[in-house]
């Protein structure tokens, strides 16, 4: 089976919500999962993709918002107008969590895994 994907394109995601490496796999795991999308570099609050078109851009920045971060394409219109806001709860960690006073989770503080 040939799964070669032709590139067209760079395009440089700014993310919100990242704040240590484990978002940094979180992100580059979402990325990697998208059929066309070809991982370049991801570091804290940015990723760098090759993508075959503007489509695949938006199916990257939807996979982050559905992982947990809200992602745009910077410079790219089109995938900008694709950005996500993050699900509740979301990051590599699942967030920030208040405890309630029985030690159950209780609601979302703030973002990333680590606070």
């Amino acid at each position: 089976m040939n799964t070669t994907t032709q590139t067209i394109g760079t395009t440089t995601l700014k993310i919100d919500g990242m704040s240590c490496g484990h978002c940094v796999q979180a992100v580059t795991k979402a990325l990697s999962a998208v059929p066309g999308i070809k991982v370049k570099s991801v570091e804290v609050g940015s990723a760098v993709i090759e993508t075959p078109d503007g489509g695949t851009t938006g199916k990257a920045v939807a996979a982050l918002g559905e992982a947990g971060y809200p992602a745009k394409a910077v410079g790219d219109a089109a995938a900008a107008a694709h950005s996500m806001p993050a699900k509740s709860g979301g990051g590599c960690c699942g967030g920030a969590k208040a405890m309630t006073a029985d030690g159950a989770p209780g609601a979302k503080t703030s973002g990333g895994c680590c606070g």
